[in-house]
């Protein structure tokens, strides 16, 4: 245990978790990941173990916890070998959640927040366009004030949750003139009319719904409005550090799994007369991934307790998910060589956990985009400031 940043409570967090997550999460795995379809009962389960409301306000049926206790409910969910099921998880839990938390009003609280803690209700944020990519600013999607409602148009893709979820977090421009001085952050039923959604068929997170969605004339209720009309884009940059902290924990927390069960993979096979991890080469390069992955680890650990601590981790976010998710990859490459030809199997972990972890550095920011991030606030000296409150 790492007493600097893990009590004994924190522990048995993860010692309950990860049973807990053996029992009633990994039997569906297989079954979820050739459907495309996480069944509701679980999202029921994760609300009734309180595992949705970890960082929550007490309030809505949150536990107010630290972040620590996230730190290790994303890496417990990186090891039971289904990024798409993690993803699912705290895309609602730390996504969604997060504007529904930070921006919505009390009543929003009340009708949102509280049942997705419960595991009644499931989030998705929009805010990933089709031509737009990484350039949040460039939004098209359109939000026309009328009467007592706002008038939605457009679309979104590569939306996590994004065909099952109950609700949609979405941002529109209110003011296209403005660039991204006019951009808000709308709630938003999924049965309202004029919304559909199409899933999308990809390489890895195979297990859950990913989706292109459009807006055609969305009528929206004024008070749905969440936030400051006209502030959504310093809300969306703000959450980016904490999305991006997520992101690089994942990327730590998976490569440590695939390490893990390589090096027990090559305590039991046998060449030439002995176990594998008798061979010097082969034991250099687990020592250099061992290495590489505690680095990273504790980086986000540092990074993590600063974020807890209030601390506007932009910079150093955004380097945790560069080089975490470059790391994740490497590892998992390697440790799927180590394996050999079994490593190519899907009978194995490593065949999925090699297609889960490729879009560690394309989502939630490219790593090129991040690169840009980083240079201009060392080179240039850049300051990004939070959204004032």
């Amino acid at each position: 245990m790492n007493t600097m940043y893990f009590t004994e409570e924190h522990e048995l967090f993860r010692k309950s978790f990860r049973d807990f997550l053996k029992k009633e999460v990994v039997p569906h795995i297989d079954k979820w990941e050739k459907s495309g379809t996480i069944e509701r009962f679980i999202w029921k389960k994760f609300g009734e173990m309180g595992y949705f409301g970890l960082n929550q306000p007490e309030e809505y049926g949150g536990m107010n916890l630290d972040i620590f206790y996230t730190v290790i409910f994303l890496e417990e969910l990186q090891k039971i070998d289904s990024g798409g099921f993690a993803a699912a998880m705290w895309a609602h839990a730390y996504l969604a959640m997060t504007h529904v938390k930070t921006e919505g009003s009390h009543e929003i609280k009340e009708k949102y927040l509280a049942p997705s803690i419960d595991g009644e209700k499931i989030g998705c944020l929009c805010i990933t366009e089709p031509f737009g990519g990484s350039d949040v600013a460039g939004m098209k999607t359109t939000a026309v004030e009328k009467d007592d409602k706002f008038i939605i148009n457009g679309s979104k893709t590569f939306i996590t949750n994004g065909v099952y979820s109950d609700y949609l977090v979405v941002a529109a421009k209110t003011a296209p003139e403005k660039g991204n001085k006019g951009m808000s952050i709308f709630i938003v039923d999924r049965d309202t009319p004029g919304i559909s959604s199409s899933k999308l068929d990809k390489l890895g997170w195979r297990a859950s719904d990913t989706a292109e969605i459009a807006f055609d004339n969305v009528e929206v209720p004024a008070e749905n409005l969440m936030g400051e009309r006209d502030k959504g884009f310093s809300y969306i940059m703000q959450h980016f550090a904490m999305e991006r902290l997520i992101m690089g924990i994942n990327a730590h927390a998976r490569a440590e799994y695939a390490l893990d069960y390589a090096i027990g993979y090559m305590s039991e096979r046998e060449a030439f007369g002995r176990t594998i991890d008798k061979f010097q080469a082969l034991r250099h390069s687990v020592a250099d991934m061992a290495s590489e992955v505690e680095m990273c680890k504790e980086f986000n650990y540092s990074v993590a307790k600063r974020l807890g601590e209030g601390t506007y981790v932009v910079k150093e976010a955004s380097m945790s998910k560069l080089l975490s998710t470059k790391m994740a990859d490497k590892v998992i490459y390697e440790c799927l060589q180590l394996l050999g030809g079994y490593g190519y199997m899907e009978d194995y972990p490593m065949a999925r956990l090699f297609r889960d972890s490729r879009l560690g550095p394309i989502g939630g920011g490219t790593s090129e985009i991040l690169r840009e991030i980083i240079a201009k606030m060392v080179i240039d000296k850049k300051e990004y400031k939070p959204a004032a409150k």
